[in-house]
């Protein structure tokens, strides 16, 4: 009688492993990785991945999810380690951070951290770095050049630095209130104001976490956007404008980045550079700003040459307005920079709504120069296609008032060009 050896399949190895302090305050990682790699997976303390990436098991590992929080602060020499142990071995790093200070989360992507997922998880994100970290390599002479690739979209034209454009912050002083749609329309008409030499134009989001430019544009949110935003210090004006994207052939975008990061992931020098690189490039500077107040405001607001702040005649406006107007004034900033502008203004007819609005004006102190109609529906659906007001309704009220605006400063521009000559 023949004897038959029962052959039993070898475990499949591990491809991937989190590296975390408690793997337990992480539940929706362990979630994700569950789904993405099934069994094919461990988890490691800091010190016990140091001494697994030297055995023979770590031979198969595609990468770490390293998953730190606000607690590990404390301890990033150690999680430096485990960063510089990994790259030396070839395996990936995926950072996953849950209320990591700027800093920190600046630091470690400076070790060397391949790609960043903040936590709580968006749904689909782990899945998205796994796919982009497995993603063949480019050849060493791509590796090499300092400078964002530049894709099908992004500017025919290179830096030149001949310019010195015109900074125009939009702030929306409340939710809802339009900022984004004025900050959208009036980049597009001052890239629409000649048919022959039109200026160049630069629309910025800086909204890290809500930014809605790219969805009023249908425009894609690029990694080069965060690859940016991640090392501004060490970014050239080649590289900025490269990562920007180009709307219609006229108007340049830097969109928000894919995934929500901080407000204060960059610094105010960050910013700063930023603008510097911008004004030299272009002629106007759009920048939407967050509705939130963050150290890199005031950045903003002393490289502006015009401040709009976008209100509505409701009693939230008026009272962060008069906020915003105080907190300006004790800190000796340059608050008449402002150009309050009120949204959904009364019309010529509405004499109710207009003594609403100036006894509005009058109880703040402050000058309502920019009464902006109603846009109606028609507003709302040109966000949704994707398209400013003047592609999809031209005779628009909104439309026609933006675009007297971006003639206005235009003339303005130029007149001060004049008498500078």
């Amino acid at each position: 009688m023949a004897s038959v050896a029962q052959l039993y399949p070898e475990p499949a190895p591990i491809v991937a492993c989190t590296v975390s302090r408690n793997v337990q305050n992480f539940d929706l990682l362990i979630e994700d990785m569950e789904a993405a790699l099934g069994e094919r997976w461990g988890d490691l303390s800091f010190r016990e991945a140091l001494a697994f990436f030297d055995q023979p098991d770590a031979e198969h590992l595609e990468f770490v999810a390293l998953a730190v929080d606000g607690e590990d602060e404390e301890t990033l020499s150690e999680i430096a380690a485990v960063i510089t142990a990994a790259q030396k071995r070839g395996i990936k790093v995926i950072l996953v951070a849950d209320q990591v200070g700027p800093a920190g989360l600046h630091q470690l992507l400076r070790m060397g951290a391949e790609d960043f997922v903040p936590y709580p998880l968006p749904e689909g994100a782990l899945d998205e770095a796994i796919e982009r970290i497995r993603r063949p390599a480019a050849p060493p002479a791509e590796l090499a050049a300092p400078q964002v690739a530049p894709s099908p979209e992004a500017p025919a034209f290179r830096a030149g630095g001949d310019r010195d454009g015109v900074v125009l912050p939009v702030h929306g002083l409340a939710g809802g209130v339009g900022g984004t749609t004025f900050a959208v329309n009036l980049a597009w008409e001052l890239a629409n104001l000649s048919k022959t030499n039109p200026p160049r134009v630069a629309l910025i989001d800086l909204d890290l976490q809500f930014g809605s430019v790219a969805t009023s544009l249908d425009l894609p949110r690029r990694d080069q956007i965060f690859d940016v935003l991640s090392d501004v210090s060490s970014i050239d004006s080649d590289s900025f404008v490269q990562s920007m994207l180009t709307f219609n052939d006229r108007l340049h975008v830097f969109t928000s980045p894919p995934d929500m990061l901080p407000l204060d992931f960059i610094t105010s020098e960050d910013v700063a550079k930023l603008i510097t690189m911008a004004r030299a490039n272009f002629d106007y500077v759009v920048i939407d700003l967050p509705k939130t107040i963050v150290q890199w405001t005031e950045t903003v607001l002393n490289q502006a040459h015009v401040y709009f702040a976008l209100i509505e005649l409701d009693m939230r406006s008026a009272q962060n307005a008069l906020r915003l107007v105080r907190a300006l004034k004790a800190e000796n900033l340059p608050w008449e920079k402002l150009r309050f502008a009120l949204n959904r203004a009364p019309g010529f007819t509405d004499l109710s709504g207009k003594s609403r609005a100036r006894r509005l004006a009058e109880s703040l102190a402050i000058d309502i120069e920019i009464m902006l109609p109603d846009g109606t529906r028609q507003v709302t659906q040109a966000n949704d296609h994707g398209v400013p007001l003047a592609v999809s309704a031209a005779k628009n009220p909104l439309r026609k008032e933006i675009q007297k605006i971006a003639r206005q400063i235009s003339e303005t521009n130029a007149a001060a060009e004049a008498a500078r000559l």
